[in-house]
């Protein structure tokens, strides 16, 4: 069944867009929560219209997030401070979380952990690029520098 999305659907699309799914996913999950209607004559008028209004929103807010990303790259590196051995190992290790809750506090940004993108877990003290996705294609690489407590 093609389906116009009323919202932003993972894996099918945006607003506007028309996308082919399956008779049962669409009767029984999409349409009934407004997340799409059917594509009839009609609505797919209402689809390009939608898909205008969405794009011109879509800008906006990337050149929103584009002047966040270049306040957390100007603010310098973000620091974190752990328990750490004397050869500057961490006693355990900074998680994406951790860096999250510093970004929020430290930089007035709100982050979640799960936009924060770590190649591997940070075990020592010192300093740490790090991406963070602030927004579609905004991913700004910020510093952080891990501290010893104590």
């Amino acid at each position: 069944m093609k389906v116009i999305l009323q919202k932003s659907v993972d894996k099918l699309g945006d607003p506007g867009d028309v996308a082919e799914v399956a008779d049962g996913y669409a009767r029984n999950y999409l349409i009934p929560r407004g997340m799409a209607i059917r594509a009839e004559k009609g609505a797919l008028k209402q689809a390009e219209t939608l898909k205008r209004g969405h794009n011109a929103r879509l800008s906006k807010q990337k050149v929103e997030f584009e002047g966040l990303a270049s306040r957390l790259i100007a603010q310098g590196a973000l620091q974190i401070s752990a328990r750490a051995g004397d050869e500057g190992k961490l006693f355990g290790s900074v998680t994406a979380a951790d860096i999250a809750e510093a970004v929020t506090t430290q930089a007035g940004v709100t982050v979640d952990r799960r936009d924060v993108h770590l190649d591997e877990p940070i075990r020592s003290v010192g300093t740490h690029e790090v991406r963070v996705k602030l927004f579609h294609e905004v991913e700004p690489v910020i510093t952080v520098e891990v501290v010893a407590e104590g």
